[in-house]
């Protein structure tokens, strides 16, 4: 017997300058609107909540590109977003957003209260400035080299690709990327959260209180920091734009995101609240009878009550501040409670390459409700089956046809439209009785009832992709039930054992209207009304749940075929976006580069003097104690040879086997941290500074010469 009362699901705040792509819908959205619809239609208390996160550097940047005003930005998206979320069939509680007034209250008494008891720390400290865009950068909008791994993309606050918890001043050759620009330092005073001193509470919190029960990415990125040490946090910013800091000498700071973010989880709770207690709600989920209207301070048990379970759905890049920072802000504060799970996403891929909006390589939500009008469960589907659970996954458009054509159409629907068609034309549209029952009535209850206790385990464990596979065995068990019995002939010699065959049938697309109604709830709703059904009639734990004599509504497809022209337009169009950033990337590094004069001539016999040939590298290793070496074994046809390379900073490892490269063979050995080298590897400047491998354009066999 669970402990909890009630669930509180948040969703991450999605950020309110610039509409979102599929990618955040797989990662946070549609697994807490599966999670929650679930419970729910089990009739247990839960409440969904979200919101616009309008705060931070962000929107007076876009603001200002856009020649409008952050109140204008934040207004335009934060209607986009709660209208394309709706259209998905994404059922919050309640959309909210951070720029209310409850909200701005919340996270002032939140800050005065750690700030009362003593538990920030006010320190000078100077911070990277940018000079053309006049303004102190945020950790996140600071980008450079990891001193850790060498990804030339890593964030001020931590590497996206090893992990790594980082300072700005840590990166290695900083830039803006609000203006790509080096930033300056600049002095300015912050009030700063001392991380440190929740070390020992979090380790006995979260990596021995949840160790067992969160996913390993949550629970391993988590460790992580711990293991490496957390440092103090600003909690502050210099800005104009975002959550007074309330107190005394703080002209012009405003509230961190990242500490003002998760607070509206809370504030928009008590919205929710205030909205039901003066009877102005209109966020409220309407099959949600459970939460009832009450007082305004109603909020309180859903935060402060030991019998209420917080359930925090995230993309993995959030980890930290779910994880880590939103947790010592609670347990500082004392009075609330603490997440008991943190299900995070891995990231969701387009076509094999990164998501981005900033490089149009995306699909918006906007964007795909046009393409494709009705089909919002076809996209809710797919992102479910492919969600990155574990590790990233790939959104391919011919993917989408499939899954939605042989999946879908040909297994779901075919399903309900056969045993719709046929009792309409066998019974007049009406629920026959059943007969004896034979095996295969009592396997097709046996697997249903399989499937069902399967997905309902699956889904209170957060492995969505499992319980959508579960729920289309049961429609894989109707198509081979009907095909098995075929009462489409022995409709002509067996009136008896067809009805039975129908009845049960149509008892199977009763618990699939059901059971599809977390995954596809528009799809669900026509199911139900196909069937002349409530989701109110269901009866738990049986089988049966249309009475003989039940009529139906009129048959109808569930599912369409989406046909090769549309699908090709995306790929088109996303092959278009291809070439121009290809072209806007070419041009930039054209503009940026400028080539070193010409050193000093030498005669051809010299030149010919150099033996470069080809090599295939078969291991790389990192050489200990030396931070930019790599020790490679490059197979050069005639023999293996090893050649200690300075490039560390610039590739990890693993990447580089199988690569083929340009190999000076006949340079003299020399000894390098104990290693003898043999050889040196050809390598081109980059305009950003780094180093490319410098390689035949097609494969040549090892040993090549280059002449």
């Amino acid at each position: 017997m669970s402990k909890f009362k009630r669930t509180l699901v948040t969703a991450a705040l999605p950020y309110a300058n610039g509409p979102k792509h599929i990618g955040h819908l797989a990662g946070a959205y549609i697994p807490a609107d599966i999670y929650t619809r679930y419970l729910r239609n089990c009739g247990e208390e839960v409440m969904y909540v979200c919101g616009s996160d309008e705060h931070g550097t962000a929107i007076p940047i876009q603001a200002q590109k856009e020649n409008t005003t952050a109140q204008a930005i934040i207004d335009r998206y934060h209607a986009l977003l709660k209208s394309n979320f709706e259209k998905l069939g994404v059922a919050f509680d309640i959309y909210h957003r951070t720029s209310d007034q409850i909200h701005h209250e919340t996270a002032q008494e939140f800050f005065l209260q750690l700030y009362h008891k003593g538990l920030f720390t006010e320190e000078t400290s100077e911070q990277y400035f940018d000079e053309e865009q006049q303004t102190f950068l945020a950790d996140r909008y600071i980008k450079g080299t990891c001193p850790n791994c060498a990804s030339e993309n890593a964030y001020g606050d931590q590497c996206e690709k090893c992990g790594k918890a980082l300072s700005p001043n840590e990166l290695i050759n900083p830039i803006s990327t609000l203006s790509s620009k080096a930033p300056v330092l600049k002095t300015t005073k912050h009030w700063y959260l001392p991380l440190q001193n929740y070390e020992p509470w979090l380790k006995e919190w979260l990596l021995e209180g949840h160790k067992a029960d969160w996913k390993s990415n949550t629970y391993g990125q988590s460790k992580s920091w711990i293991d490496g040490g957390l440092s103090p946090r600003a909690m502050t910013r210099d800005l104009d734009w975002g959550v007074k800091v309330p107190v005394n000498g703080a002209d012009g700071k405003v509230l961190y995101v990242w500490f003002d973010a998760p607070i509206g989880y809370i504030s928009a709770t008590k919205a929710f609240f205030k909205e039901l207690a003066d009877g102005k709600a209109d966020y409220s989920y309407p099959n949600n009878s459970v939460i009832k209207a009450g007082k305004a301070d109603d909020w309180q048990k859903w935060w402060k009550e030991e019998d209420t379970r917080l359930i925090h759905f995230i993309g993995k890049d959030n980890i930290v501040f779910h994880c880590i920072i939103f947790p010592a802000m609670l347990h500082a504060a004392g009075d609330y409670i603490l997440p008991d799970n943190v299900p995070a996403n891995e990231f969701l891929n387009l076509e094999g390459d990164k998501m981005s909006t900033s490089r149009q390589w995306s699909v918006e939500m906007e964007d795909y409700f046009q393409s494709f009008d009705g089909k919002e469960d076809v996209m809710r589907y797919v992102l479910t089956a492919i969600a990155p659970e574990t590790k990233d996954a790939d959104f391919s458009w011919k993917d989408f046809q499939t899954r939605n054509n042989s999946e879908l159409v040909a297994i779901l629907g075919n399903f309900i439209n056969r045993v719709a068609v046929l009792t309409h034309k066998f019974y007049e549209g009406k629920v026959p009785a059943a007969g004896a029952l034979t095996d295969n009535e009592q396997q097709l209850i046996n697997d249903t009832e399989r499937c069902t206790i399967a997905i309902d385990e699956c889904l209170r464990n957060f492995k969505f992709r499992e319980a959508l596979f579960e729920l289309m065995n049961i429609a894989r068990a109707g198509n081979k039930y009907l095909a098995d019995n075929e009462p489409w002939k022995t409709v002509k010699t067996d009136a008896d054992r067809t009805a039975t065959v129908m009845h049960h049938a149509l008892q199977l697309a009763a618990q699939l209207a059901w059971w599809m109604e977390p995954f596809m709830p528009f799809t669900s709703e026509k199911l139900y009304q196909l069937l002349q059904f409530k989701k109110t009639e269901f009866k738990h734990s049986a089988f049966t749940q249309l009475d003989k004599g039940h009529l139906l509504g009129e048959a109808v497809h569930l599912f369409s075929n989406i046909e090769d022209g549309i699908i090709d337009e995306q790929i088109q169009k996303l092959n278009a976006t291809k070439i121009a950033m290809a072209e806007k990337v070419q041009a930039a590094e054209a503009s940026a580069w400028t080539a070193e004069a010409q050193k000093e001539s030498v005669t051809f016999d010299e030149f010919s003097k150099m033996d470069i040939r080809v090599g295939t590298i078969v291991a790389a290793e990192k050489v200990k104690k030396a931070d930019k070496l790599l020790k490679l074994e490059v197979d050069l046809g005639f023999e293996t040879r090893t050649i200690v390379s300075g490039i560390a900073l610039h590739f990890e490892p693993e990447t580089l086997i199988g690569k083929q490269v340009c190999v000076l063979v006949n340079l003299e050995p020399r000894m390098i941290k104990g290693i003898e080298s043999k050889g040196m590897i050809l390598m081109a400047d980059h305009s950003d500074g780094s180093l490319k491998l410098v390689s035949p354009s097609d494969y040549a066999a090892p040993g090549a010469g280059i002449r």
